[in-house]
């Protein structure tokens, strides 16, 4: 695990130019530096050492020199690979030496052959070409930016990275602010950077002769299958089974961060990791660490808990928007970097619960599609005449249910945790979008069109909520803290049984991801695999009614920056309304403030 840089182009001074990129980003990588310089083309890795520590250090060049390579991930199949690349002599036992051989037999089809989490640059010598690509899901990042004047393409795991060559040009992309408010993330491939692209999940970019090619190796594909039940339970079992032995190969010791709820418990019971790490906090009403506790001693494992104040909280905003690159919306963000801080003092891996809620079905929004099945049945255009009747009625949470079932999916979807409705977005934003959300949406959309609507906001969550938010978060978290996170659920062959699954083996009305709690059932008690989902339970709802940090607020959204791009009026009365208790309005501010907070980071 590390942090990647790299670029193409004729600037001199390379060597100090990539020393000041890769050093940006040191933290992703601690233990380790290394650089290669080769005519336009410069390549600079920081290693954070987990596999093969003393013989797998990058970048790494090829028994020929024809290929280098620079790497960010795990590839778990690695040793599988090792025995079919036979005719490469293997100098380490690295997985990064795999990718190589892989890379000389299979060329641009490498990542179709990898299982696990990566983002890699390839520098191949005879072609002059660049060659990056990311897995299937997002778990590692990777971005680039292209310099026309300059004919300089850069990358890098983080944007941050950027900052430090001459022929970078920071300017701020207010296009998709609209976008962000109403998904809650930037939702496109382009960032708040402006010519700063992230290159999305399951693709390659080959870069030669100053042409850039975008190439999708890797498609989510929806099979529903329905089989027994309990024989369905038993393969979701064994392919987790599966999963998590893969992810816990590491010549360092590997811990797991662990909560009140199905999907991190499951891990830990397969796992049994010697170290477990909880947040917490001291208000009972947002502190799942009792329940943690009943688990840990039930499985006999070890466990420490960080818990977290509202003045350590508050402080840290700052540091973490720094991290991120991007706003977040999410308070839980703050949790999972104090959590990461807290596992760092003791390992270099951690075990984490993302994907199984996509995959499986584990949002109580994709019940509303068993709830409102009988409605759904009623002709489209009725159900879309009586939405836009009740759109002129107050904000109630039925009559909303009934507007959303008014829109298709295509329409109305944009993910399990939107904030800001599209119409609330037109009258908060200065900014008018350069692209609909609709249109954002509608090429992930275009291959499930024959789909039912569960099967389509699921797409969309993979597609947009676990690559451009969740996974994000926790990559920077953990790399912020210089630690490597691992998700199991997010993986090929886990996903590959999840889409199989029919509607009634994920949802119903009175459970979600039914079918893989039936597979935790034999490993954890019965209170935690039906435990109803909270996420990272977090005390800011209560804290914006103290008047510390209601006056902190209040001081950013009258700030110029937040006049230039808000309605000001709105967000104080927002604001306002949420201190003195009549309306519970944490998530909307807490949005616009965090933020406002990420671009006095990065552009005030």
């Amino acid at each position: 695990m590390c942090g990647i840089v790299g670029f193409v182009g004729n600037e001199k001074n390379k060597k100090q130019i990539l020393k000041d990129m890769a050093d940006r980003i040191a933290h992703r990588g601690p233990d380790a530096q290394g650089f290669y310089i080769d005519g336009s083309f410069a390549l600079a890795q920081r290693r954070l050492s987990i596999i093969d520590i003393e013989g797998g250090k990058q970048p790494m060049i090829s028994n020929n020199e024809n290929v280098v390579i620079v790497y960010n991930g795990e590839a778990y199949n690695y040793k599988e690979l090792k025995k079919e690349l036979t005719s490469y002599d293997f100098k380490t036992d690295s997985d990064t030496e795999v990718l190589i051989a892989g890379y000389e037999k299979w060329g641009h089809d490498l990542p179709k052959h990898l299982r696990g989490m990566f983002a890699f640059a390839i520098y191949d010598k005879k072609r002059k070409e660049l060659f990056c690509a990311r897995d299937p899901f997002g778990v590692k990042p990777l971005y680039y930016y292209f310099n026309k004047e300059t004919k300089t393409l850069m990358f890098a795991s983080e944007i941050k990275a950027f900052l430090d060559h001459p022929s970078f040009k920071r300017e701020f992309n207010d296009s998709i602010l609209p976008n962000y408010l109403r998904f809650s993330f930037t939702p496109t491939t382009e960032t708040f950077f402006k010519g700063v692209n992230r290159l999305d999940a399951g693709c390659y970019l080959v870069y030669k002769e100053d042409k850039l090619e975008i190439t999708r190796y890797f498609e989510l594909s929806f099979n529903e299958k329905k089989e027994d039940f309990e024989k369905t339970a038993d393969k979701v079992a064994t392919t987790m089974k599966s999963s998590v032995e893969h992810h816990m190969i590491a010549d360092v010791e590997v811990g797991s961060f662990l909560s009140s709820g199905v999907d991190s418990s499951y891990l830990v019971a397969l796992a049994r990791p010697d170290k477990t790490y909880t947040a917490g906090y001291n208000i009972k009403k947002y502190d799942e660490t009792s329940y943690v506790k009943d688990l840990t001693n039930k499985l006999n494992i070890n466990n420490k808990v960080v818990k977290i104040g509202k003045k350590e909280y508050m402080n840290s905003l700052d540091k973490i928007m720094y991290y991120l690159d991007e706003p977040s919306s999410d308070p839980a963000i703050v949790s999972l970097y104090f959590v990461a801080q807290l596992a760092s003092k003791d390992v270099k891996v951690v075990l984490s619960g993302e994907g199984a809620d996509e995959f499986f079905g584990g949002y109580n929004t994709y019940r509303t599609q068993v709830d409102y099945m009988a409605y759904d049945k009623i002709p489209f255009p009725i159900r879309h005449g009586i939405a836009k009747v009740l759109e002129l009625l107050p904000p109630v949470r039925g009559v909303n249910y009934l507007i959303r079932h008014g829109e298709k999916v295509e329409d109305r979807y944009v993910g399990v945790n939107p904030i800001w409705e599209e119409r609330e977005v037109k009258h908060l934003c200065r900014v008018k979008p350069a692209i609909s959300n609709a249109d954002i949406i509608a090429p992930y959309l275009a291959n499930f069109k024959d789909k039912n609507d569960l099967i389509k906001m699921q797409v969309i969550d993979i597609k947009f909520w676990l690559q451009k938010d969740i996974l994000l978060k926790a990559d920077r978290m953990t790399m912020a803290n210089s630690i490597e996170g691992r998700v199991p659920f997010t993986d090929v062959d886990v996903f590959k049984l999840a889409s199989s699954l029919p509607t009634e083996y994920k949802v119903t009305k009175q459970n979600t991801k039914v079918v893989m709690r039936e597979a935790a059932k034999k490993a954890i008690p019965t209170e935690v695999y039906n435990k109803k989902k909270l996420g990272f339970p977090v005390p800011v709802r209560d804290w914006m009614r103290d008047k510390d940090v209601y006056e902190d607020i209040k001081k950013e959204f009258n700030s110029d920056i937040a006049n230039k791009y808000f309605n000001t009026k709105l967000l104080i009365k927002l604001l306002d309304e949420h201190y003195n208790n009549k309306h519970d309005n944490y998530r909307k501010v807490w949005s616009v403030y965090t933020f406002l907070k990420w671009y006095n980071v990065f552009f005030a």
